[in-house]
């Protein structure tokens, strides 16, 4: 039949053009992060552990930062020990460590199909959703937004919303953005609308991480109904 042979042709370009792009692809183990990094404009501790794969808790610890987690421009960050740093590299780029505390009761954070993994070059791993521009993108779970902002190499427009003390989810490549750092949000709860992604189609990158490590979305996202 020539419609299904089209069709089949286009779904085998769509997936050439997703691995392509770095969907579904194993793209390398994760870079170790540096042994230190200077403190820059915009960036808050979260975002600086979210980029280099650290759980923000160690990197305070390290550089004696207390509770409020309030950075200096140019102040000289410890992100690591060269030991920590060594184990990280090593360890396989999707597991995780054991759960400190349950993992929230997670939703969907947008409407649309999966359309596979992106490895980012930090390291960091989250699912693509397909959607349509404009669509709404919700909170996975009720949380604290921690970082709003265009920074992170990779994710475009990012929402960085913080669980409890153990789980973070990232929302990237954002049209709109409609909460603000330190804003508390209910589970569902609109936060942003979808933008472009790879190949300037319409979608959300989504990440969810423990205890700064990224851990599969689809094991954690309930079943689609």
């Amino acid at each position: 039949m020539p419609g299904a042979s089209r069709a089949r042709a286009s779904g085998a370009a769509v997936l050439a053009a997703l691995v392509g792009l770095g969907f579904a692809g194993c793209g390398g183990p994760p870079r170790p992060p540096p042994s230190s990094y200077v403190v820059k404009a915009g960036d808050t501790l979260y975002s600086i552990s979210w980029r280099h794969g650290l759980d923000y808790h160690e990197v305070a610890r390290l550089n004696g930062i207390g509770g409020d987690y309030r950075l200096r421009i140019g102040q000289v960050l410890r992100l690591a020990p060269a030991a920590a740093v060594r184990a990280r590299a090593s360890a396989p780029p999707m597991q995780a460590p054991l759960p400190v505390t349950p993992a929230p009761h997670w939703v969907w954070p947008a409407d649309g199909a999966p359309a596979g993994t992106i490895h980012q070059p930090a390291g960091g791993i989250g699912l693509a959703i397909e959607g349509s521009a404009g669509a709404e993108v919700r909170a996975a779970a009720g949380g604290r937004v921690v970082y709003t902002g265009a920074g992170l190499r990779g994710y475009g427009e990012l929402v960085i919303i913080k669980h409890d003390e153990a789980w973070l989810t990232a929302y990237g490549y954002n049209r709109s953005v409609y909460v603000a750092e330190g804003e508390a949000v209910q589970s569902g709860q609109r936060i942003a609308a979808i933008g472009e992604g790879p190949g300037h189609r319409p979608m959300l990158y989504f990440e969810i991480r423990l205890n700064g490590r990224p851990v599969d979305p689809t094991t954690q996202l309930p079943a689609r109904r």
